[in-house]
């Protein structure tokens, strides 16, 4: 990977990573346009960067973040079941990260599903607490979003509005959440990297691009949380429901007439 397409890659991932359209998606959708080759480390850079933007929840939501141990043992609950899959399950969630199609496909469903999302909940205006029971089901839809294109951030918002949980309140939980979740997840990746030589090796000659990756994503999300928060209680899911179904259309249609839109 060269700098511009790096930058790139973090920009699209600060914009894209609490934003219901999948950040994974659209950092694939964005490595095969600039025709980055897939490898091991472009898997693991496409999971590491997300820390990045994960770090921004940290700076944002400072004093919040830091609160009581049953806040944290929520979060843990919450945690739990994404950290079991996802260890059981790297190896197919690695070749799914290859798949243009499989973006394109969930981004359409999960566009589909949008439209309808704020209709299917009760719109509540009062704050629920979060128990265990609410962390754990919000813990188990994070898992959906394994497959890319699902996006994360709605999965586990969706979770929380099925729980009595406001847009606001939901959508916070999320960031809350993300923070264990990625941190976890990219240190995983680089532990697999450093585990093999030649992948070490790897690693080490692209160090500088990760750093670089993740301080740009950090940035570009503090902006992105900021306008998401605003946007979801004003509007809710409608609107980026219909740019999923956009994007994913056009995606099939460009794998439909023979663009390469590989990333193998």
């Amino acid at each position: 990977m060269d700098w511009l397409q790096t930058i790139i890659i973090a920009i699209v991932e600060g914009l894209t990573e609490f934003l219901p359209v999948s950040s994974t998606g659209h950092m694939i959708i964005a490595e095969s346009l600039l025709g980055v080759q897939s490898n091991e480390f472009v898997k693991a850079f496409t999971v590491i960067i997300q820390f990045g933007a994960i770090l921004s929840v940290l700076v944002l939501y400072f004093k919040r973040f830091f609160q009581s141990w049953d806040f944290y043992w929520k979060l843990f609950i919450a945690f739990l079941p994404a950290a079991v899959l996802g260890f059981l399950f790297s190896d197919t969630i690695d070749a799914l990260l290859e798949s243009v199609t499989v973006v394109a496909v969930m981004l359409i469903a999960g566009g589909i599903f949008m439209l309808f999302a704020d209709k299917l909940f009760a719109k509540t205006d009062k704050e629920q607490t979060i128990g265990i029971k609410k962390a754990l089901i919000i813990g188990f839809c994070q898992c959906i979003a394994m497959i890319p294109g699902v996006s994360r951030s709605m999965a586990t918002i969706v979770g929380g509005m099925s729980q009595k949980l406001t847009r606001k309140n939901a959508a916070e939980f999320s960031f809350f959440l993300a923070v264990p979740t990625m941190f976890a997840a990219s240190a995983y990746k680089l532990l697999k990297l450093v585990m093999d030589p030649v992948e070490q090796a790897v690693l080490l000659d692209n160090l500088n691009v990760l750093i670089v990756g993740n301080i740009v994503a950090f940035v570009v999300a503090i902006v992105a949380i900021n306008f998401f928060i605003d946007f979801l209680t004003k509007y809710g899911f409608k609107a980026f429901g219909y740019y999923r179904i956009i994007v994913g259309t056009v995606l099939l249609i460009l794998l439909a007439s023979g663009s390469n839109l590989s990333i193998h």
